[in-house]
């Protein structure tokens, strides 16, 4: 199956032909942004637009921007851990399997870990496992943030607790620290998948995180796809893609251009 996250790039689009658009480009498959931000739309919309264009939704992707506080014994942080036990239960109720989670926020200092914010983690992992939902937690580009990422699945060994693979963050940060690869460590554990490209800590952006189609960049896709094979894993090939350097392409043409890309990724897995 092919899939693609429905923040593609284009904020002029609304929910509804966004759905329309990526359905007619061929993907099966969508994942959700889960927050009340999502460009002034009521999100909790989405699983029924989505799905009357006969789209299966593999995941949520949920705020990341306040993750930072789970670990505070403050306001903020009892809202961190609220709103993520709404997430397993929102995700129960829409009948969407997977909550895509972030360790950290990708910006500021990361606060030091806590017993709080690890039993709070574990509560959010508990209650996934009675209504069945899984949790996947996100590989990041700071180091601090992805040995967080794996201290935390050191620490919760739960079959609904695993891995959230973004080819761009590995991409970017492995060229330089491979001793933080979380995939060569976890990917027994790989439950989704967030593909995309960069040219890694060679590019002349601020930030190596393009999220570039596939193949724009400098990942060398055929042993990356063969490394995912290897794991066993079964879910979608799943695109997390925003039009840069295609920023004057019409939505339906970039969709399917970006279709085509995901085709090639398919195909390097069976190889």
């Amino acid at each position: 199956m092919l899939s693609i996250f429905n923040w593609f790039g284009y904020r002029e689009v609304n929910h509804a032909e966004g759905f329309r658009l990526i359905k007619q480009a061929g993907f099966e498959g969508v994942l959700l942004w889960w927050d009340f931000a999502e460009r002034g739309e009521d999100y909790r919309k989405q699983p029924e637009l989505a799905r009357r264009e006969g789209l299966w939704i593999e995941n949520i992707h949920t705020n990341f921007e306040q993750s930072n506080h789970l670990w505070e014994d403050t306001q903020e942080g009892q809202a961190v851990y609220k709103y993520y036990l709404q997430c397993v239960e929102d995700c129960a109720a829409f009948e969407i399997p997977t909550m895509v989670v972030h360790p950290s926020y990708s910006f500021g200092a990361l606060p030091p870990t806590s017993p709080l914010g690890l039993d709070r983690l574990q509560r959010v992992v508990d209650r996934a496992e009675q209504k069945g939902i899984n949790i996947a937690m996100e590989n990041m580009l700071r180091p601090e943030a992805i040995a967080r990422a794996a201290w935390l699945l050191e620490q919760i060994e739960s079959p609904r607790f695993g891995l959230c693979f973004d080819s761009g963050h590995h991409h970017a940060r492995f060229v330089q620290t491979p001793e933080t690869d979380l995939f060569a460590r976890f990917g027994s554990r790989l439950m989704a998948l967030h593909l995309h490209d960069n040219h890694g800590q060679s590019t002349s952006s601020d930030h190596p995180d393009e999220h570039l189609l596939p193949f724009d960049g400098t990942i060398d896709w055929a042993a990356q796809m063969r490394k995912i094979a290897e794991t066993g894993y079964q879910g979608p090939t799943t695109l997390e893609v925003e039009n840069k350097g295609h920023e004057e392409t019409p939505p339906e043409e970039f969709l399917a251009l970006a279709y085509e890309r995901a085709v090639k990724l398919e195909q390097l897995r069976k190889v």
